[in-house]
C-alpha cells in the first residue's frame, strides 16, 4: 500500500502521525511511505531520519495527498485540505466528527473512507488510540491549570499544593476515565486537595483503592456539581462519550457560583466540551475570561509536547496501521472488529450512528460495506 504522511497544518500542531521507526516497520513489509518535507520536524524528527528508514520525502502537501492510498494524520483535515482528499482514499486520524458539522459534510462529499482513531474500540469498551493522548492531556490539564491559577495569568493567585500552614488548592475533576485519572495523579502529586466525580460506582471504588489519600471520589449529578464548584479553584472537564458530543455538566449559569479567578480546563472541548461556556482555543491564544472565570480550552493540548505525544501515539496506532496496509481497510475491518468500529464515513455515507445522530443526518450500517 502507498501511505502518505502530510505535515499537520492546524494552528500550533507540531505532532506527526508516524515516527521514522514506524515508517521503517511499514517499509519492511513492502509498503511505500511518503512523508511531506519537514512533517516530523516539530516532533524532533528530520527528513533524513525518514529517508534512512526507507521513506520518500515529498515537497508539498498536495503531492502527499495525490500519491497516497492511505493518509495517516494526527488531527482532522482542516478546510484547506478538503479539496485534496480523493474518492476511496483511506484517512486514518482523529476526526471527532460529532463536534463539527462542516467537517462531517466535507468528508461525506469527498467519498473517502474515514477511520477515526477515537472510535476504534476494544471488546472491554476501552479506546486504545485515544488512551495515549488522553494520558498526555490529563496530565497537561493540571500542569496548565496550575499555571493559570497564577495571578498575572488571571487566576486566584493560589499555589496548587499550598505550603506548610496554608491549605492547598481544591481541584475538581469531572469524569474518572483515563483523562480524569491522569489529572488526579498529577494534582495529587503536587499536593492539591482533589475530588473526582463520576457516575460509575465501580469506577469510583477502583479509584478509591488506587489513589492517594488526598484524592476523594463523589457521585456526579447536578446537585453535587453545583455544590462542589463553589469551592473549587481548578476544575477539569474530563468527560467522553465515544464518537458523540460531550454532555454539558457545567452550564453558563453556574459560573456565577464560582470564585473569582477559578480556572476551567475542558479536555473534552474537541468533542463539543462538557462545560457550556467552553469553545475551542489554540496554543497561541489559549484562554479567555467569562464572569471572572478563566477558561483554558485548547483542542489539541498534546500538540504542545509533540515529542512525547508523537512517540506515544505511534506506539498505539502502528499495529492498526500495519493491519490496514497489509490487508486493505475492508479486509482489516472484517478481521478486526476494533477497526470496524473505527469506520465513521465510507464512500459518502455515515456509518457511525452517534455521528449521524449529532447532526440528524442519514446513517448506513457499516456491515453494508463489510459483507
Amino acid at each position: 500500500m502507498i501511505i502518505g504522511v502530510p505535515k499537520e497544518i492546524k494552528n500550533n500542531e507540531n505532532r506527526v502521525a508516524l515516527t521514522p521507526a514506524g515508517a521503517k516497520e511499514l517499509v519492511k513489509r513492502g509498503h511505500s511511505v511518503y512523508v511531506q518535507h519537514t512533517a516530523g520536524e516539530g516532533s524532533g524528527f528530520v527528513d533524513a531520519e525518514y529517508e534512512a528508514a526507507g521513506a520518500t520525502i515529498l515537497p508539498t502537501i498536495e503531492a502527499t495527498y495525490e500519491i497516497a492510498e492511505m493518509i495517516m494524520k494526527v488531527k482532522e483535515p482542516i478546510e484547506q485540505e478538503y479539496k485534496l482528499i480523493k474518492e476511496n482514499q483511506l484517512l486514518f486520524t482523529y476526526f471527532h466528527f460529532a463536534s463539527y458539522e462542516p467537517l462531517t459534510k466535507a468528508m461525506v462529499e469527498s467519498k473517502a473512507v474515514c477511520l477515526a482513531y477515537e472510535t476504534v474500540e476494544k471488546p472491554d469498551r476501552s479506546l486504545p488510540l485515544l488512551v495515549p493522548m488522553s494520558e498526555v492531556a490529563g496530565r497537561m490539564a493540571v500542569q496548565k491549570g496550575a499555571n493559570y491559577l497564577e495571578k498575572p495569568l488571571g487566576g486566584r493567585g493560589i499555589l496548587l499544593g499550598g505550603v506548610p500552614g496554608v491549605l492547598p488548592a481544591k481541584v475538581l475533576i469531572l469524569g474518572g476515565g483515563i483523562v480524569g485519572t491522569q489529572a488526579a495523579w498529577m494534582a495529587a502529586g503536587l499536593g492539591a486537595d482533589v475530588t473526582i466525580m463520576d457516575v460509575s460506582l465501580a469506577r469510583m471504588r477502583y479509584l478509591a483503592d488506587v489513589m492517594p489519600a488526598n484524592v476523594k471520589t463523589m457521585m456526579s449529578n447536578e446537585y453535587n456539581i453545583r455544590e462542589m464548584i463553589k469551592h473549587a479553584d481548578l476544575i477539569v472537564g474530563a468527560v467522553l462519550i465515544p464518537g458523540a458530543k460531550a454532555p454539558h455538566l457545567i452550564t453558563r449559569d453556574m459560573l456565577k457560583d464560582m470564585k473569582k479567578g477559578t480556572v476551567l480546563v475542558d479536555v473534552a472541548v474537541d468533542q463539543g466540551g462538557c462545560i457550556e461556556t467552553c469553545k475551542p482555543t489554540t496554543h497561541e491564544n489559549p484562554t479567555y475570561v467569562i464572569d471572572d472565570v478563566v477558561h483554558y480550552c485548547v483542542a489539541n493540548m498534546p500538540g504542545a509536547v509533540p515529542y512525547t505525544s508523537t512517540l506515544a501515539l505511534t506506539n498505539a496506532t502502528l499495529p492498526y496501521a500495519i493491519q490496514l496496509a497489509d490487508k486493505g481497510w475492508k479486509k482489516a475491518a472484517q478481521d478486526n472488529q476494533e477497526l470496524a468500529l473505527g469506520l465513521n464515513v465510507i464512500n459518502g455515507e455515515i456509518v457511525y450512528k452517534a455521528v449521524a445522530d449529532a447532526f440528524d443526518m442519514p446513517y448506513a450500517l457499516v456491515e453494508k460495506y463489510l459483507a
